[in-house]
């Protein structure tokens, strides 16, 4: 019997063990300390990829956990537990709030900070906001998110809207520096939006010039999505929808067309197709409903050592202008890995291809497609497949103009951009001693472009007089390719002493290497249209290369005391060969401090959460100029006569400064930071003085010196942006309803105070008149021209004006004001019109959800600017027989004294389209630019077993805009790569308004 008691008790000691290590499947709910379900937590067997999330009520199982296993369990914002499972089945785990991790973390430049221990201005927008509005590309989710940031969208497809950061400072340019994962990038149109965690908007001194040399306009820092610990999460994302434009010009029907003609300029057309009865509306013919569709596939993971994280995306967009569109393709792979205690290595890496099919302009014209769409005949048919091309267009002699086909011009041929972008990073970081971290990082930004075009010969002039006629195939093909590589090697130190003085020191030297190529070559085929490549015919072909190279050197300190007193300083010193060797460094330095009143003993009992007081001072470099501007460049096409022969050769092409030096921003800021009630209630406020010193400004050369080039750029200007910027926000997270509110708010005010030259600086011309300039005293490229004052009703009215002596203003012509009464309208009468950058600009988000169903309301807008409308040259100019707008059947005539429409006169006698306050309008505006209603499928779904979330939603762009503007779209940038064509509408692609409908899963 003893011996029978000594087996049982072996065997059971032998079955305990094989019993406690067995497999099991693990359950439960993971809570706050309120007991409130935590949907979307991490639940991980520690050492293992083996892992889940909870659901939307809170609840996990994991299944194949061993029985003395521990469960790690982590959610953003609360203290990360272990558990030791023990051989237990159900395991419940409320999490503690991590005050420390709830204080946000902002990425700045070259690392990260707490929200609460940072001095200078930034302004945040993170995934959920971006995704929240479905664009083709990032920056245009910025427009409306963040104070002091104005994006100006196109509505071409592919075309990246213009971002400007607390107003203009410069006539140079005004494109804010984009670093992605910590890599420079040239912008933010190749990366897909899903990929993205956030964007950090540095607006001062104190976050931007740790960036030097670059950061004069801001800083958009942008960090993609990770993987992290779990199982791995498959998501997939895909929108598909209707773009379309809704706004016309009211214009003449071929009736109205034909008496206008007649009755203002004798003008009787004479071609068949005059009394045909046929009514084109040309705008119709060139807009359309276009087809937008988005697919994107994500998949992350990882362990406690590693993560990773994958995706793919395409995005199709049909333009809203016939023959427009932009196709983009992505893939990226981001994964991080833990060596051992002391080495961590990760890499980025992202693929882009895209194609761009871009509107056209007409035949050696400068005319946008919408201007001649309004300007052609209205009896004029679309096509004629008698005519070589198969389209139809005016015969000059007998319809009395020559506006293009704008069907033929977008349909004939082809033509595409496309292009491939690889950009990415390598880094390693070790600890050499506690707190104290070596990293290196490489980053290769590498894009190749080309572009092809072909345009068959055609003839659209049905009788016989090529007014629109090419008796040749046009061949073009550009190609071009951009490489940039950064190293960056740093040193970062932190320390705590006692818990209560905390620093952080970076040291950090950076190169840059930048090499543009490009080469663009052009040929003829008069024999046929069936060959697309270059022949042997007039052939044209050119390159040019730059190369820029640039070093710098940062030391960065950041300290507070207990997290209440806080002091950051740094310095950078950069070099930069687009410089001579007089001025080839910079020194950029920055200082600022805040005091967190809020972590005070005396403010315990406070209902404020967040109270800190914060400055800055610094200065930031511009370098954004053309290469080589500091020597002499030559021209290699001059002719020389010699011998009385010409002779081919070459020419210095102007006279050199190598004093050109940078251009510097002084940057000061104040702010505010305020959150009551558990952050319930937050709110921003801010003001900031930047003042940009040593502008390169193009001084004009005495003709005497013989230089080829008119002016010399020399760094003499100065100019001042100044305003306030306003975050509120309200968030309620409690109960079935929850709901939130932000509105922000900004102004900036831009001032010339220094160019070197007295007057007007003309920029921009229209019709030989003046669009723009540069003027002390008024905004950077401000409007100018004359005034007016009605219309000369009679001949007594025009003399008692102008005199006796002249004869070209006559009754009915537009009274100009003759601002300094000399009985003469000249350049010296005119005046500054309006500007074309916003005072104030503005966004509102609204999110609210019930339960299942979620809903987002975003509006903006933008005040106290204008727009150069030169369409109204072509709507109520009148200076030939173009068609054009309803308004001229009310034109002034001796029996009808209009006094806002002058006469027709026949040839354009430069005086009723001279530029003046006709063509200005006010830009302001405020549009609905999103609304979604969203559904996720609850756990009792019958397809939850499949997919742990399901959402499907609706969603409208761009629906509503209220604007007194009368021109198509009142969001205005530049119309070409000149900086000062912004608000300048030429016949803008409009904005399209759209409706998608979208689905979002996760595996």
């Amino acid at each position: 019997m003893i011996k029978l008691k000594h087996a049982v008790i072996t065997l059971l000691i032998m079955i305990g063990p094989l019993a406690y290590s067995q497999s099991l499947t693990v359950s439960g709910t993971v809570t706050d300390e309120t007991g409130s379900p935590l949907p979307g937590a991490t639940v991980v067997v520690s050492g293992t990829t083996n892992g889940t999330q909870t659901d939307f009520d809170g609840n996990y199982t994991i299944s194949d956990v061993s029985s003395d296993a521990t469960l790690v369990v982590s959610y953003i914002g609360y203290l990360r537990q272990q558990i030791s499972v023990n051989g237990r089945t159900s395991i419940n785990v409320s999490l503690a709030e991590d005050l420390q991790a709830l204080d946000e973390v902002v990425v700045v430049a070259y690392g990260s900070q707490s929200r609460s221990e940072v001095t200078g201005a930034i302004s945040t927008v993170g995934a959920e906001e971006i995704s929240a509005l479905p664009v083709a590309t990032a920056d245009q989710a910025l427009q409306g998110r963040a104070a002091g940031v104005t994006v100006t969208n196109s509505g071409a497809p592919g075309v990246a809207p213009v971002v400007r950061i607390r107003g203009v400072g410069s006539p140079n340019g005004g494109d804010p520096l984009v670093v992605i994962d910590g890599v420079i990038s040239s912008g933010l149109g190749s990366i897909n939006p899903n990929d993205i965690e956030s964007i950090n908007v540095l607006k001062d001194a104190a976050t931007a010039a740790a960036y030097g040399s670059q950061a004069a306009n801001g800083v958009i820092v942008v960090t993609t999505k990770q993987g992290k610990a779990g199982k791995t999460e498959v998501t997939f994302n895909t929108y598909t929808g209707v773009q379309f434009v809704t706004e016309r010009f009211d214009l003449l029907n071929t009736e109205q067309y034909l008496t206008f003609i007649e009755e203002a300029f004798g003008t009787v057309p004479t071609t068949p197709l005059s009394s045909s009865g046929n009514n084109t509306d040309w705008q119709d013919a060139i807009f359309q409903t276009g087809l937008m569709q988005n697919y994107d596939v994500g998949m992350a993971g990882g362990n406690e050592n590693s993560n990773f994280r994958a995706s793919v995306g395409m995005l199709k967009q049909e333009g809203t202008i016939i023959e427009t569109g932009y196709n983009r393709y992505n893939a990226r792979l981001n994964s991080n890995f833990n060596v051992n205690d002391k080495l961590k290595v990760g890499q980025t890496l992202a693929v882009t291809f895209r194609d761009i099919t871009p509107e056209v302009n007409g035949n050696n014209t400068n005319r946008s497609l919408i201007e001649h769409a309004i300007k052609s005949a209205p009896y004029l048919p679309i096509y004629n497949p008698d005519n070589l091309g198969g389209f139809q267009g005016p015969t000059s002699a007998l319809d009395g103009q020559d506006a293009e086909n704008p069907v033929r011009i977008q349909q004939n041929g082809s033509r595409k951009t496309k292009g491939t972008e690889i950009f990415g990073s390598l880094f390693a970081e070790y600890e050499l001693l506690k707190g104290l971290k070596f990293r290196s990082q490489f980053g290769l930004e590498y894009s190749y472009n080309n572009f092809d075009s072909f345009t068959p010969s055609f003839d659209d002039d049905s009788n016989g007089q090529s007014t629109h006629a090419q008796a040749f195939a046009a061949i073009t093909k550009n190609a071009s390719n951009f490489r940039r590589f950064l190293y960056t090697n740093s040193l970062n130190y932190k320390v705590s002493i006692n818990g209560v003085h905390n620093l952080d020191v970076l040291a950090l030297i950076e190169k840059n290497e930048a090499v543009f190529n490009q080469t663009n070559t052009s040929s003829q085929n008069a024999v046929t249209n069936d060959i697309t490549q270059h022949g042997p015919d007039q052939v044209v072909a050119t390159s040019t290369t730059d190369e820029v190279d640039k070093i710098g050197y940062l030391a960065r300190l950041n300290y507070n005391y207990d997290n209440k007193y806080l002091l950051s300083g740094s310095i950078r010193r950069d070099g930069s060969s687009r410089f001579g060797p007089n001025t080839k460094w910079g020194t950029f330095p920055s200082v600022s401090a805040g005091w967190n009143i809020a972590a005070e003993n005396f403010m315990e009992d406070s209902n404020l959460n967040i109270l800190k007081l914060r400055g800055s001072w610094g200065t930031t470099g511009f370098d954004g100029i053309p290469n080589y501007r500091f020597a002499t460049t030559l021209n290699p096409n001059w002719i020389y006569v010699i011998n009385g022969a010409q002779v081919g050769g070459t020419s210095p092409a102007g006279i050199p400064n190598p004093d050109v030096a940078w251009e510097e921003r002084e940057m000061l800021n104040v702010g505010l930071d305020v959150g009551l009630f558990d952050n319930k209630f937050t709110g921003a406020i801010e003001y900031y003085n930047n003042k940009s010193n040593d502008l390169l400004i193009n001084l004009p050369l005495p003709g005497s010196l013989g230089s080829l080039a008119s002016t010399v750029p020399t760094n003499i200007g100065d100019a001042e942006v100044k305003g306030f910027e306003v975050s509120l926000g309200y968030n309620d997270y409690e109960g079935d309803f929850t709901w939130s509110a932000n509105l922000n708010f900004s102004t900036a005010k831009t001032e010339m105070l220094n160019k070197g030259t007295e007057g007007i600086d003309q920029q921009s011309t229209f019709e030989g008149s003046i669009v723009n300039g540069l003027e002390v005293g008024a905004p950077i490229y401000a409007f100018y021209g004359y005034q007016t004052d009605g219309i000369y009703q009679n001949q007594a009215e025009v003399e008692a004006v102008l005199g006796t002596e002249q004869t070209a203003i006559q009754p009915g012509d537009i009274r100009f004001v003759d601002q300094n009464g000399d009985g003469e309208i000249n350049n010296d009468d005119l005046v500054q019109l309006g500007q074309p950058n916003p005072e104030f600009t503005y966004g509102f988000n609204f999110d609210a959800n019930y339960k299942n169903w979620d809903f987002n309301l975003f509006i903006n807008g933008a005040a106290g600017h204008e727009i150069y409308n030169t369409n109204i040259y072509d709507l109520e100019g009148m200076p030939r027989t173009f068609n054009a707008g309803v308004a001229v059947l009310d034109r002034w005539t001796p029996t009808n004294p209009s006094n806002s429409i002058p006469r027709a006169f026949d040839g354009n006698n430069g005086i009723n389209t001279a530029s003046s306050d006709r063509y200005i309008e006010s830009g302001d505006f405020t549009r609905l630019k999103n609304v979604t209603l969203g559904y996720t499928l609850g756990d009792n779904s019958i397809l939850s077993e499949y997919f742990s979330r399901l959402r499907i939603y609706i969603s409208g762009q761009n629906l509503l805009t209220f604007t007194d503007y009368s021109g198509l779209d009142p969001e205005v940038g530049n119309a070409t790569t000149n900086n000062s064509e912004f608000g300048v509408d030429r016949g803008k692609y409009p904005q399209p308004k759209s409706v998608l409908l979208g689905l979002q899963v996760t595996f």
